[in-house]
């Protein structure tokens, strides 16, 4: 959207900017599973979500490094390296880490998510309003904030 300056310059409405959510997991079913609980739009109206679905951890890294996101989607059970470590990781180096949600395996590993730092947590079997809920919470969030 753009709106008029009183000096007649255009500026770019931020609120209406389509909030860019980074997705990791290894498993291509957990991605699925997730984008479909999303949805396109956090809300009616809303422009359509920016997904940047990764694979590996180095290509986390790389994709956080270059700034840019509102939401970090990890998967916590990811083989090799997981989403809880790479949280943490994410969470110490990164100068205003975007918020983090962290899918984990069974409730019971909650306990072990807090030392992930990450904003919040979800348990399989993922609930898709469960799902879509939190994601738009930790974005409102971090659009509020920064």
């Amino acid at each position: 959207m753009v709106t008029a300056d009183p000096h007649g310059a255009d500026a770019t409405d931020e609120r209406e900017r389509a909030p860019r959510i980074l997705l990791y997991s290894d498993d291509v079913d957990t991605r699925q599973q997730v984008l479909l609980s999303v949805g396109r739009r956090l809300r009616r109206g809303a422009p359509d979500i920016a997904w940047v679905e990764v694979a590996t951890p180095a290509a986390v890294l790389s994709q956080v490094d270059g700034g840019g996101f509102d939401l970090l989607v990890l998967d916590g059970e990811a083989a090799k390296a997981g989403g809880m470590g790479i949280a943490r990781q994410l969470k110490d180096e990164i100068f205003r880490c975007p918020p983090i949600l962290l899918l984990t395996g069974r409730p019971q590993d909650a306990w072990l998510a807090s030392w992930s730092q990450a904003d919040a947590v979800l348990s399989r079997p993922l609930d898709p309003i469960d799902v879509q809920r939190v994601v738009a919470e930790l974005v409102g969030a971090a659009a509020s904030a920064g």
